[in-house]
């Protein structure tokens, strides 16, 4: 039997005027005519409509026990996710006769102005140089054919030997700090293998100036250059040539191993510019596996400079290890020095988004600093509201006045129950928004009279931060890291979208998690217990969630004890490609809510799935009286909806998506297209798919007389070539979806 909570009172308005009018005859039975305007009849109605407004809140009951017994056991709702992102700063008027040339060190939580608010979320040195990121591209081969007759002549100047010289074009990376969202691979797209910066002051003779702030020449202490890194979210590609499936876990989060180097402004004895290695002092982006800032300490100013680079005054500039040669005119005069990104290992892929200097990172918050709260009653169990919700509970801080002492810092507790008799301690509901003090045997009482406040209050979040490049564009106000105002203005230069804004949980939601919570105890041991565990990680929206048993994503390997992966895939709207697929960061945080809450003994891996191309043709015979294009248009959406990996798509009513593992069969596609009104008779439907050269090739008809592709418990497909005609002759077929694959479309020939 299904348990269903009961309304303690289901009686309605109608309810209760039809049973007070029943009534009448026993109590008043001079009273004939209680008709609707009688006044009689009016005092009813009201009687009924205050009984009504009683029975409402009465029924309210249930849910103010189930708002407690959420409190109860812990699980408040879920505060809204701000968005992150990744910023570059400049300084502006750096080129007005008589601009200062020094290091802006900026606080953190400056304001950054966008749509919604945004802060920046750790202090960032600001350097009064721009970074031009810079690559040495291999030639194409119209280039190459036109460079192959003086080849020879130039390995005979640079005095190479034969068949040694790889002419390359100097090209900028990211023009325009514009980033490259399907990724710049230094690994195949350069000839060396590595990315050149040059730390490029505004003008000229602003050069020497510029060295000396960077060196700390003034202060004695060098600078610290941000460079902000956001690897690409492409999927890698794996050794056997197959997609890799796993970004949050195993050998895909291993950080890659690279040497940050500056140039000294010396050479050897061959002219070969000499390098100084920078120390990481952090490193945001942990090996360069995720988007962050990795901060270098500069060296002191003797050991900053450019080599002589110009091809005006060398002949070799921009040969062997140089960096590459800057032609446009008065480009080279600018440089202070280069930094040069070189891997230290062995890689098969290095794909970068965008890299550039004086980088930071944001987040959808804004900071309020000393906000009086209200004045201490002296009673046990105060509870004070805060002016905002969706609180930041690492950097909220709360200070209560005490007498001779001022205000006092108290420390947030996750449980008051803990805290013993004396403790200066509150518990914070950062959702609510709201403190909690103790009742003098589980935390401390503050001070009848005394003033509460809060020192600092960072609060925001919701999908309204998820915002396109360019929206976010000044610091407004540029704050010091002393607190003073900075005299320059600074720009912002947004390359990439911020991302993981989500909206506040809702009560209904939370509810729902009750069940799984009372099941598996916030540990995930069964495959239903990994399923509702990684549905539940906070600030990402999935559309699914698979657990494969023994799966081992990298060799692809089966029955793996020990080992269990975990397939999650974002929920989109629609049914369009391209398929679904989680991002670096979605995977990320999945990993660590789920690593968290498995046994120590197993190998848990958090991967997407891996899509084989399918192509579909349908022929089908229009039925009488229908539209051809409307049709036509519903046996696509029939198709994609069938293929489709999220619910609810499948090949079952209401279904959860495509099995992964089940093979695409044209039998059931046929099935699916005789279904779409107004088709009158499907006449065939074929398969294709694509080689690894590119090409789509048709799947083979079965003795049966059905095509079928087969996929592997780690698959799903992916419809990218789709052809659907109705009674069309075979030289006016086309790819409808505006492909150019060979796939071939069956069609049924006219009957004389």
């Amino acid at each position: 039997m299904p348990v269903r909570a009961p309304r303690l009172d289901d009686r309605t308005f109608p309810d209760l005027v039809a049973e007070l009018i029943a009534r009448i005859p026993g109590h008043t039975p001079e009273y004939t005519n209680p008709v609707p305007g009688d006044p009689g009849h009016t005092l009813i109605e009201l009687f009924a409509w205050l009984g009504d407004t009683l029975l409402y809140r009465v029924n309210l009951i249930p849910e103010r026990q189930r708002l407690e017994f959420l409190r109860r056991v812990g699980l408040g709702l879920r505060g809204a996710q701000p968005a992150t992102g990744l910023v570059a700063l400049r300084l502006r008027d750096l080129d007005a006769p008589g601009a200062l040339v020094e290091v802006a060190r900026l606080r953190p939580w400056c304001a950054v102005k966008g749509p919604v608010p945004f802060e920046t979320a750790q202090v960032v040195s600001v350097l009064p140089v721009s970074g031009l990121v810079m690559h040495k591209r291999a030639l194409s081969e119209v280039e190459a054919a036109a460079v192959a007759p003086i080849l020879s002549e130039l390995e005979e100047l640079y005095e190479l030997g034969a068949g040694s010289a790889r002419p390359y074009a100097p090209t900028p990376t990211f023009p325009a700090d514009r980033a490259v969202p399907a990724g710049f691979d230094v690994v195949s797209q350069t000839v060396d293998g590595r990315l050149w910066v040059a730390l490029l002051a505004a003008r000229a003779d602003q050069v020497d100036a510029a060295r000396d702030a960077l060196g700390g020449a003034a202060t004695g202490v060098p600078a610290t250059l941000d460079v902000g890194v956001v690897p690409a979210e492409t999927f890698a590609e794996a050794a056997s040539g197959e997609e890799d499936l796993t970004l949050g876990a195993g050998e895909a989060a291993r950080p890659i191993e690279v040497a940050w180097e500056l140039t000294t402004g010396g050479a050897a004895s061959d002219g070969v510019p000499e390098w100084v290695a920078l120390d990481v002092l952090a490193d945001g982006t942990r090996g360069l596996t995720r988007q962050g800032v990795v901060t270098l300490q500069l060296p002191p100013p003797a050991q900053i400079g450019r080599p002589q680079n110009d091809v005006a005054v060398t002949v070799d500039a921009g040969v062997g290890p140089r960096p590459p040669r800057l032609d446009e005119p008065g480009l080279e005069g600018r440089v202070v020095a280069w930094l040069r990104l070189r891997p230290t290992q062995e890689l098969d892929r290095l794909a970068l988004s965008w890299l550039g200097i004086n980088a930071v990172p944001v987040d959808q918050r804004r900071t309020l600093a000393n906000v009086g709260l209200g004045v201490s009653t002296g009673e046990p169990d105060q509870v004070f509201p805060l002016p905002l919700g969706g609180v930041d509970a690492a950097t909220f801080e709360l200070g209560v006045e005490e007498e001779g002492s001022g205000l006092v810092p108290w420390t947030a507790v996750p449980h008051l129950a803990l805290a013993g008799r004396d403790g200066r301690v509150f518990e914070l509901d950062p959702e609510e928004g709201t403190i909690r003090f103790g009742d003098g045997v589980r935390g401390r009482i503050p001070q009848a009279g005394r003033r509460i406040q809060a020192l600092r209050l960072r609060a925001g979040g919701g999908p309204a931060g998820n915002l396109p490049p360019s929206s976010l564009t000044a610091i407004t106000p540029a704050l010091a890291a002393d607190g003073s105002p900075l005299a320059r203005p600074v720009e912002v230069v947004q390359p990439v979208p911020t991302f993981g804004g989500t909206e506040a949980e809702r009560l209904e939601e939370a509810e729902r998690r009750i069940p799984d919570v009372l099941r598996h105890r916030d540990r995930a041991v069964t495959a239903d217990d990994l399923v509702a565990v990684a549905a539940a990680t906070p600030g990402v929206r999935l559309g699914r969630v698979e657990v494969l048993k023994g799966f081992k994503p990298h060799q692809r390997r089966q029955d793996v004890p020990g080992v269990v992966s975990v397939m999650v895939l974002p929920r989109i709207d629609g049914w369009m490609p391209p398929a679904p697929r989680p991002k670096r960061h979605t995977l990320e945080a999945v990993h660590a809510w789920v690593s968290a809450r498995v046994p120590l003994t197993t190998e848990v891996y958090v991967i997407g799935c891996e899509y084989v191309p399918v192509g579909v043709s349908v022929a089908y015979e229009l039925r009488e009286g229908f539209e051809r294009d409307a049709t036509t248009q519903a046996v696509r959406t029939a198709v994609r909806t069938m293929l489709w990996p999220l619910p609810p798509g499948g090949p079952f009513d209401g279904g959860a998506g495509w099995p992964r593992g089940r093979a695409v069969r044209s039998k059931e596609l046929e099935v699916a297209v005789a279904r779409v009104a107004g088709v009158d008779e499907v006449h065939a439907v074929q398969l294709a798919t694509r080689s690894a050269d590119g090409r789509w090739a048709p799947v083979a008809v079965g003795a049966d007389g059905s095509a079928q592709i087969t996929l592997g418990p780690w698959q799903l497909p992916e419809v990218l070539q789709l052809a659907v005609v109705a009674d069309t002759e075979p030289d006016d077929l086309v790819d409808d979806d505006g492909g150019a694959g060979d796939v071939a479309v069956p069609v049924v020939p006219e009957l004389c």
